[in-house]
């Protein structure tokens, strides 16, 4: 008989009733480690390299917001799945902790329910990311570090602005992005931008990505804005 792998979780969070909730209520899939600051965090990480890491925003010493940008920036730790937990709600702290490297974004309180769909819709999608820096969705291969984005070998032609597009949805796949979070994480000067500027950069995306059938890889959210959804 098998059995599955155990995912990992490193909770990161200084309060002992928040995290003693979050490990009581997680299925026998999951194997729980705790930290309460940062410090902590980076022993546990030393010791074992976690599949997911729940992050409190609000943390003594160093922030969460800080201690996912050092993770991020770290060649060990970069591709590690990253949420973070904060009471902070407003739409422009969201665009910091996902300008900080998250992945997603919960907000306290919140239900084990949710928060445990939320981890297993994590770890199930892409990208893939491969040790040369390469994401690779569909048939789409973006190399981060030559900036080169290739479709059955083809090497595509982008503008920087289209080449940054790309390079976001890739990296943050199955997830709906309003125009003002896009011009926010995307453009230079985004102030000074609309939300036409935003459309007329995706159907020139998509118009370099329509003959290799790739263009509906990115999908118009009606209401909501865009999002890429991984084959």
């Amino acid at each position: 008989m098998t059995t599955s792998k155990k995912i990992h979780l490193l909770i990161v969070e200084d309060e002992a009733p928040i995290r003693d909730m979050i490990k009581f209520s997680l299925p026998a899939e999951f194997v729980v480690t705790e930290a309460e600051n940062t410090a902590q965090a980076k022993t546990c990480i030393a010791d074992r390299q976690p599949d997911i890491i729940l992050l409190d925003w609000m943390l003594p010493g160093m922030s969460g917001v800080e201690f996912a940008k050092a993770l991020r920036s770290a060649t060990l730790t970069k591709n590690i799945p990253i949420i973070l937990l904060t009471a902070k709600a407003e739409e422009e702290n969201k665009i910091k902790g996902f300008d900080a490297g998250a992945d997603d974004y919960i907000t306290k309180p919140f239900s084990p329910r949710e928060l445990i769909a939320r981890i297993r819709s994590i770890l199930k999608r892409g990208p893939i990311a491969y040790p040369d820096e390469v994401l690779v969705i569909g048939d789409i291969a973006l190399n981060l570090q030559k900036h080169e984005v290739k479709i059955k070998n083809d090497i595509l032609s982008l503008t920087p602005v289209n080449y940054r597009l790309l390079a976001f949805f890739m990296k943050h796949p199955n997830r709906t992005y309003s125009r003002d979070q896009l011009l926010q994480h995307v453009w230079e000067n985004a102030l000074e931008k609309t939300d036409r500027v935003v459309d007329v950069q995706i159907k020139r995306l998509r118009a370099v990505l329509s003959p290799y059938g790739c263009s509906e890889i990115i999908q118009t959210v009606r209401g909501s804005g865009y999002k890429m959804v991984q084959p």
